[in-house]
Parts: C-alpha cells; sequence; structure tokens
C-alpha cells in the first residue's frame, strides 16, 4: 500500500477525526488559557521604532499596527492638515518609522457583555498600546510592501468611491460611513465587506475562465491562480476568513491532483486543524468561526441545495442563516430576522455587480462616477430594506445553548425538519429565562465623565435608564472629522440587549448636559421607550433636539412629576423647586427596593442639598449616587452626614480634566463604602428580599 492510500485512509477515519478533534481542543486550551503571555516593553518606553503592518487615517486621527520587538497597537492624533496630507502621501506599508510617546495598557469592558478591547487585542498578540506625540518616517520598506502602499495609494487616488475599494479589495470597512454600514449591520449583510471565501471564489472563477479562453494549460493556469492567492492574501493581511478561502482552494487542487478523494468537508477540517496548529488564538476570532462555520454548513448540506438560481441562493443564504445563528446572538444579542431575504437581495447585486465592477474601477478610475451610482443604489436598498427589518433580541446565551441547538441542526440535516420548531421554542426558552429571575439589579454604567443608572425590576417587571451617558463635542474643522467616532450609547445598546431589554419603561434625563443627556436620542432610536422624564427649567438645544425626536416618534414626555410607579416600585421626584441654573435643576430620585434606599442625585449641588433637608425627613440611605461626579460644589458635609449612606457610587472619567472627585467629597463621604467608576467600572447591585450583592467590572 503506498504512502498517499495510507493518508488517504487516516485522513478519511472517524477515529482520526475524534481523536484529532480531542488533542486540538486540549491544544488551544492549553495555548490559549494556560499559557499566559506578555509584554517585553517597559512601561518606561518613550521611543519606539518598528515596521507598519497596517494603517487607517481616519479625520485627524492615525491608528497603525507596527511590529517593533512585537506587535503595538498605535494612536496618533495630526495636527495640521498639511501634516495630514504629508502622511498620507509618505507613509507605507512595512516602513520603519520611530515614534515618541508613552506605553499605555489596553482596558477591558466595564460594561459587561460588551466589547473586550484589551482581550482583542490579546487575542490578536497584542499586549499594549502605544500614545504616540511624534512620528518619524524613514521610507524604508520592502518591495513587496511597496506594492501594497502603492495599491493603497492608488485607491486613495480613486475618487468617492474609494471607501467601497477599500472594503471589497481589502477587506477595510473604516472608510464606509458609519450609518451606512449599520444599515448593513442591521440588514445582516456586513459579511459582503469582509474579505472571504466569497471574493476568493469570485476572483478564481474570473481568472479561471480568463486563462482558458486564452489557452493557458491547466497546470500553469493553476500555478498563476496559487500565486496570486498567496499575494492576496499577504495583500489583505493573511485574515483568517482570507487565509481560509484561499487555502480551502489550494487544499482541494491537492486533494484532485493527488487523487486522495477526500470529501470537500474533510478538507476543511484538516484546513481547520492546521490553522489552529499555527495560531491557536484564531478560534476567539469572529471571521474564523463565522467562515468555517458557515463554510461546514454550506458543504455539509450542498447535495440538498436544488433548483434554479435562486432558488438556490434562498437555500444558501437558509443554511448560512441556520449555522451563523448562534454565534450572531451569543455575540451581538441581536439578529434580523428577514437577514435570508436581504441576502437574497443584495449577495448577487455585490458579487455579480459591484464587486467586479470595483476592480475594473481600481484598474480604469475615471470610471469612478459609474461606480458611485451602483453603490447609491446599493446603499438605497439597504436602507431601505432597513426599515423591513424584524429583529430578535435573544438575553446573553450559554454553552448549553449552543450544544442543544446544533443537536437540532444535525436531526434537520438528518431530514427531520420538523425540528425547527424544536429550534424555535430553544430559542424562546432563553429568551424568557430572564423573566424568572426574582432579583432587582441597580446598575451604575461606567461611561467616562458622565451619568448613566440602569434598574431592572425583578422578573423584568420594568426597565428604567437614568441618564445615557454622553460627550462634549467640540467645534472642529473638516479635515479632523472621524468617520468612526466612538459612540457612548453603543455600549449601553449593546448591554440592554445583552439583558434581553428590548423596552426601556422610562428614560429619566436628570438634566440637559451632554454628558448626562448626549446619548438620548441614539437609545431612543434603538429602543420602544414608554415615557420620557425631564427636570425643571427650559429646554436647552439637547433637550430640544430630543423632543423632536420624541414627538415624532408620539413618545410622551413629562415635566414637574412628583412621584411614578414602576412594577411593584415607587419613584420619588424631590427636587421640586427651581433654581437658577441646569445643575441645580438636576432630578433628585429616591427609591426603596426590597427595603434598601437609593438616593440618585444627578449634579445637584449645596443649595439644593439645603432645600432637601429642609423639606423631606429622610436619613440612613442605603446607597447614594454621589451629586456632579464627587465635585466640590456638592456633597456637603452636612448632607452627607445627615443621610449616612452605607454605599456611595462616583461616575467619574478616568484622568479626567476637572480633577473629579474632589478630595473634600471624598473625606466627607468617609464613613460609607466608596465605589468609583474609574477604579471599579460599572458597578452592579442585585436586590431581593433576603441580601444586597455587590458585584464590579474593573477596567
Amino acid at each position: 500500500m503506498s504512502f498517499l492510500q495510507k493518508l488517504k485512509i487516516i485522513l478519511q477515519s472517524k477515529h482520526f477525526i475524534f481523536i484529532s478533534l480531542f488533542f486540538a481542543l486540549l491544544y488551544i486550551f492549553i495555548g490559549t488559557k494556560l499559557i499566559t503571555y506578555d509584554t517585553n516593553l517597559s512601561e518606561n518606553t518613550h521611543v519606539l521604532t518598528g515596521n507598519v503592518v497596517s494603517y487607517t487615517i481616519d479625520g485627524n486621527k492615525l491608528s497603525m499596527l507596527i511590529k517593533a520587538s512585537e506587535k503595538v497597537q498605535v494612536t496618533y492624533y495630526i495636527n495640521s492638515i498639511e501634516e495630514k496630507d504629508y502622511l498620507q502621501k509618505e507613509l507605507l506599508i512595512g516602513e520603519e518609522v520611530i515614534l515618541e510617546g508613552d506605553i499605555t495598557k489596553p482596558y477591558q469592558n466595564t460594561i459587561p457583555n460588551t466589547f473586550n478591547y484589551q482581550r482583542y487585542l490579546y487575542n490578536n498578540r497584542i499586549y499594549v498600546t502605544f500614545s504616540a506625540d511624534k512620528i518619524t518616517l524613514t521610507g524604508k520598506t520592502s518591495f513587496l510592501n511597496r506594492i501594497k502602499s502603492n495599491v493603497m495609494k492608488r485607491i486613495d487616488e480613486t475618487g468617492s468611491s474609494k471607501a467601497y475599494l477599500y472594503a471589497l479589495i481589502l477587506g477595510e470597512i473604516d472608510y464606509i460611513d458609519s450609518d451606512v454600514y449599520q444599515d448593513y449591520q442591521k440588514n445582516g449583510t456586513t459579511h459582503l465587506f469582509a474579505v472571504s471565501g466569497m471574493h476568493i471564489s469570485a476572483l478564481v472563477l474570473f481568472l479561471t475562465s480568463f486563462f482558458r479562453k486564452i489557452h493557458l494549460s491547466e497546470v500553469l493556469t493553476n500555478i498563476i491562480i496559487i500565486l496570486f492567492l498567496f499575494f492576496y492574501m499577504f495583500l489583505i493581511g493573511f485574515t483568517p476568513s482570507v487565509i481560509r478561502g484561499a487555502l480551502l482552494f489550494i487544499f482541494l487542487l491537492i486533494n484532485k491532483k493527488l487523487k486522495l478523494n477526500l470529501k470537500t468537508v474533510n478538507v476543511l477540517y484538516i484546513l481547520f486543524l492546521l490553522l489552529i496548529i499555527i495560531n491557536p488564538f484564531y478560534i476567539y476570532n469572529l471571521g474564523f468561526i463565522y467562515s468555517f462555520v458557515t463554510s461546514f454548513g454550506l458543504i455539509l448540506f450542498s447535495k440538498k441545495i436544488k433548483g434554479n438560481y435562486f432558488q438556490k441562493l434562498i437555500q444558501v443564504s437558509a443554511i448560512a442563516f441556520l449555522f451563523s445563528f448562534p454565534i450572531t446572538i451569543y455575540n451581538f444579542y441581536e439578529i434580523n430576522l428577514l437577514t435570508i431575504i436581504n441576502n437574497v437581495i443584495i449577495v448577487p447585486f455585490v458579487t455579480a455587480l459591484l464587486f467586479p465592477f470595483t476592480l475594473i474601477t481600481f484598474l480604469l478610475p475615471f470610471l469612478d462616477p459609474l461606480l458611485n451610482v451602483g453603490i447609491e443604489l446599493l446603499e438605497w436598498i439597504s436602507q431601505f430594506l432597513n426599515y423591513l427589518q424584524i429583529n430578535l433580541v435573544v438575553p446573553k446565551v450559554n454553552f448549553i445553548f449552543f450544544f442543544l441547538y446544533y443537536i437540532g441542526v444535525y436531526f434537520i440535516y438528518k431530514g427531520k425538519f420538523k425540528m425547527i420548531f424544536y429550534l424555535i421554542f430553544l430559542v424562546i426558552g432563553f429568551k424568557i429565562l430572564p423573566y424568572l429571575n426574582p432579583n432587582t439589579y441597580v446598575y451604575f454604567l461606567d461611561v467616562g465623565q458622565g451619568d448613566s443608572t440602569l434598574i431592572v425590576g425583578s422578573h423584568m417587571s420594568y426597565a428604567m435608564l437614568i441618564d445615557t451617558g454622553g460627550k462634549i463635542k467640540f467645534e472642529q474643522e473638516d479635515w479632523e472629522v472621524r468617520n468612526k467616532e466612538y459612540d457612548g450609547a453603543s455600549n449601553i445598546i449593546t448591554f440592554l440587549k445583552s439583558l434581553g431589554i428590548t423596552k426601556l419603561d422610562l428614560l429619566v434625563g436628570t438634566h440637559g448636559d451632554a454628558d448626562h443627556l448626549g446619548e438620548a436620542i441614539n437609545l431612543v432610536n434603538n429602543f420602544v421607550v414608554d415615557k420620557v422624564v425631564f427636570n425643571k427649567g427650559s429646554y436647552n438645544d439637547l433637550e430640544k433636539s430630543l423632543i423632536q425626536v420624541l414627538e415624532k416618534k408620539n413618545i410622551p414626555y413629562f415635566q414637574n412629576l412628583s412621584e411614578i410607579n414602576l412594577g411593584n416600585n415607587k419613584f420619588y421626584f424631590l427636587n421640586d423647586k427651581e433654581f437658577g441654573d441646569e445643575n441645580n435643576n438636576s432630578i433628585v430620585m429616591y427609591a426603596d427596593f426590597e427595603g434598601i434606599k437609593f438616593l440618585f442625585m444627578g449634579d445637584a449641588g449645596i443649595e439644593v442639598e439645603k432645600h432637601l433637608l429642609e423639606k423631606y425627613n429622610f436619613s440612613d440611605v442605603d446607597v447614594l449616587k454621589v451629586g456632579h461626579h464627587g465635585s466640590k460644589t456638592s456633597s456637603s458635609l452636612e448632607f452627607i452626614n445627615h443621610i449616612n449612606p452605607a454605599y456611595s457610587i462616583i461616575s467619574v472619567g478616568r484622568n479626567n480634566r476637572y480633577g473629579h472627585p474632589n478630595v473634600e467629597v471624598l473625606n466627607n463621604l468617609d464613613n460609607s463604602l466608596i465605589y468609583r467608576t474609574d477604579f471599579n467600572g460599572s458597578i452592579s447591585f442585585i436586590l431581593n428580599e433576603e441580601n444586597i450583592f455587590i458585584k464590579t467590572y474593573e477596567p
């Protein structure tokens, strides 16, 4: 028996699959969990020399990944439009750069169930970030890297369609308008802009057809295509989804030429093993997971895909949806149930028209206006489909859900199509789990230098949000404006959905400052909101903008409330007097949960505190939401001694410019247990009839 025959028998053996899978999982666990990695760079490093792996320039922000003694993520803020033009023209991939600045440690997520930037970098073997104050270009780079840089420069010079050239050719989505990309996310079609197997297949098909027409031999055709695929992987940056697409083609070609006769699914599995051995951290890459899981599903069901082109397209879209569903809800807690239809409409348009024409426009930039017509049509279709979306929100699931779900998928593969109803009931079961929880939750969310508190009643009887956080925006010149600006509301939105919340029974704006109400419009546009309460006094511009949205959506809003009932709880609005400024006009709220007394002070100052002491006879507050981020304008010693809080919560940004919290205020609160969002991250109070449990989410 020849070596190839023995290899074929081994690779097709079920024993090989189970044994290799066991050792692969063990290898992943040891390589990513038991073995830990850390930086070799000193905290005192202020000058860093390395080669540019990738970069994006967005407004006044340059983000770079460089390879020094290890990979480092770099941020540099551009000082002038002249410097921006210089960097766009001169900065090269692979170029050696000299940076001056400071080493920083990336933070992990401080709001639970949201994107963990620290973990994301760690899984990509990046352990520190670098905040650069000065950058020096040396002009030194390799021949291949110059080619890659020239591709990027050519895209930059193409015209207004360059964002889609970056996305469809290089898989770089940062240049697509954030609102437009959000529409694609809601439609479930963002996979079209992550270069993957679809793009590889289209390129291979085009090259194969072209070489056949010029009568090139099959051997030479395959050699050229393989060389091109390796170059394209280099051009994209060897992202896992592209590696999977390119190597699968090469492995299938080897399988055919060596006459191993391995099933495609076995070839895919061998490729999976190889990539995991090379880098076990691939298992945490979302593109890698999506790529392999959907490919596995499509290969597994390939013989069941029948009919004309559109019938096959619907079946392919449905299978991809079926296999990717748990991955999507595990990571994003939401899925558009019309994704199957959306893909049937958009995928042919992109793959058959837009993608090929994008490649042609790259070669012939004068076609840019014509490509823009197609782009505008695509964006219009996406926006239209966005109006029709039917979203399903599922709270964070665990691996029990994955196990039970894919058992159902297995039986569907075996022809038990009634198991679709099993999957539906499984999803419904996990969706209603939060309604069985008898605890009341109060979350003081870390939104930086701002305020936001979420209260969730027992058995999900209600959800209330007090303030939304937000950033004070400063005027910028056009060249400074970024397409991808940090959106503080996105973390709150993600967190709410991870809890299974789709409706806010009450949104309270303690007052109209941007750090308290700046993200309200985003939240109102993403959730059903039953009612909104504003503080006393005249409305400022931010509140007026919000009111316009509320009126458009027919959401009632109120001022001057004294109390409100939600579930089994009553909330009292204590500040019934109008003062001379927005901070002192803050809503002050009092509530009692399971015998635990909470007082939320907004930004109310000492003058308000005196008024409250004169009017109300309350003392021994259990939890105080400290006023005005711990500023000395609030939390007087007289007030604190009177209410005598057991716990004091200060919502404050790390290294904020205001010096909050004030030392005097901290001294006033000395008899209480102080929690700060800059030190402790988000703070959750879990309450029931028997006890109180506190959990923090440190950065």
